[in-house]
């Protein structure tokens, strides 16, 4: 796992050029809402987009070019700055597309004991989901069959050796085994994007894999 409290510079060029999924699209949009430094970074890469653009020569284009263009894109999403009052200002702008203004409405589901979450956007094996890990919960220990990006919306949690807090984002791989653990102070809500399931380690994580929605 790195310690990765920023997306990575492929992230950032990828949502710059429209071509992400739209779950990830989701957790990056909401990261730079909170984050002026990716803020800064996308627009200057949407700016040497438009320039490339305005150096290439013209060329006679299909009648129907612009509806295929428009099929096969994934338009970013737009961010928006933090919105710093209290209820369900937490979320900034881009979740709040998605989810209802209380959070206690939501469908929340129980994974284990004190671990709840609820499927925002899911599209193949790409999802992005809400977590909510009540305040000193540890997440049972598991690894990973892809790349799990996980930002923090409230409170914070540590990982192998690095403590992630609101806006931050925690990169995992199929190499990373861990345990995270959610800070004592306070509910810790998170925002995380997997491309491949999870999965539980040791002998009794192997037997419930299959029944646990991760």
């Amino acid at each position: 796992m790195s310690a990765s409290f920023h997306p990575s510079d492929e992230m950032l060029l990828a949502y710059g050029a429209g071509s992400l999924d739209e779950a990830t699209a989701v957790l990056l949009s909401t990261h730079m809402a909170l984050c002026p430094r990716c803020r800064s970074e996308v627009a200057r890469i949407e700016a040497m987009g438009g320039a490339l653009l305005e150096t290439l020569e013209a060329s006679a284009l299909a009648t129907n070019a612009l509806a295929s263009v428009l099929d096969r894109i994934a338009l970013p999403i737009s961010p928006d700055v933090p919105n710093r009052s209290t209820g369900p200002s937490l979320l900034p702008r881009p979740l709040r597309d998605y989810v209802a203004d209380d959070l206690d409405a939501l469908p929340w589901k129980r994974l284990a004991k004190g671990i709840e979450q609820v499927i925002l956007v899911q599209n193949k094996a790409t999802r992005a989901r809400l977590l909510r890990i009540g305040a000193g919960i540890v997440v049972p220990e598991h690894g990973h069959g892809g790349t799990e990006h996980t930002m923090v919306l409230q409170g914070g949690f540590s990982d192998l050796g690095h403590r992630y807090s609101r806006g931050d984002v925690a990169t995992a791989d199929h190499e990373t085994v861990h345990s995270p653990a959610a800070d004592r102070s306070e509910t810790c809500i998170c925002l995380a994007v997997t491309d491949a399931p999870l999965k539980l380690t040791g002998l009794l994580g192997r037997l419930i894999n299959p029944f646990v929605d991760l």
